[in-house]
């Protein structure tokens, strides 16, 4: 049975992904699971990616299992991603990790870089004093609140200034995340809430967790391919019998960067 389904995953993770492409919006993430390797349990990361195809509904693009969350594990995810056929990204949406960001800009040089909003606040929380960080979290949350791109940077105008004297350390952080936070107003917005954060892929994460929360430990780290690369493929196979995850022309209009009434801030030095 394992030999069977081990090739079923196997020809899953990797399938050419281009007669599906051009893949506009890609996701990425990773998770801890534990293994016995060497008569000892120790870490193993799964790389998981996920992405909306050209018909709109999304796939889960690959993963892989290995020893830790580095550069250059995720520069040689993203490397067999592209070698498979991704193309045509638009936008990765994931945490800040270093080594998974820079992997990104590497293999995926034309896309943008979305960081997690969510991520993003338990970040900005730990420099902030507890005292002000609920007026600090209600003013992020109405820039993400806001119907365009304009008023969004208006509006983040403002969260600086309110910050600025009285929390300096708070305003050079929102400062240097601006650009990252608010790539996603750069698509329409109907869209907006889907890319900015990597909460779709958490809802993933949970049903993996579920799943291989009753074996506990691994025996080995093909243990880990298997299940989890069953579980994905399964998920894959819903999404593309559901409903899809943007509509068409949402999508084309994202592929064309085509948004109405939306023009650069200028105040803004990292608009671009």
């Amino acid at each position: 049975m394992a030999t069977a389904l081990d090739a079923q995953v196997e020809a899953f993770r990797t399938r050419p992904l281009g007669e599906s492409g051009p893949f506009t919006f890609l996701a990425a993430d990773a998770l801890t699971m534990k293994v016995r390797e060497d008569g000892r349990v120790v870490n193993a990361v799964v790389l998981v990616a996920t992405g909306v195809n050209s018909d709109g509904h999304r796939e889960v693009l690959g993963c892989k299992v290995t020893t830790s969350e580095t550069k250059e594990a995720w520069n040689s995810f993203f490397a067999d991603l592209v070698a498979r056929g991704l193309a045509g990204v638009r936008l990765v949406t994931s945490d800040a990790h270093r080594g998974l960001v820079e992997a990104i800009g590497a293999n995926l040089p034309e896309a943008t870089w979305q960081r997690c909003r969510t991520h993003y606040a338990a970040n900005l929380m730990g420099t902030c004093p507890k005292s002000s960080w609920p007026a600090v979290k209600a003013m992020l949350h109405s820039v993400y609140d806001q119907p365009d791109t304009d008023q969004a940077h208006a509006q983040y105008d403002k969260l600086l200034d309110a910050v600025a004297d009285k929390l300096p350390e708070v305003h050079t952080h929102l400062d240097s995340a601006r650009t990252d936070l608010l790539a996603n107003t750069c698509f329409p917005k109907e869209i907006w809430r889907q890319l900015w954060s990597n909460n779709p892929n958490e809802r993933l994460n949970k049903e993996i967790r579920r799943r291989t929360d009753v074996v506990g430990i691994f025996p080995d780290r093909a243990a880990v391919t298997r299940l989890v690369g069953a579980v994905l493929a399964e998920q894959h196979d819903e999404w593309a019998e559901g409903r899809r995850y943007f509509a068409l022309d949402v999508l084309h209009r994202a592929r064309r960067n085509l948004i109405p009434n939306t023009t650069p801030n200028p105040r803004s030095s990292h608009w671009h």
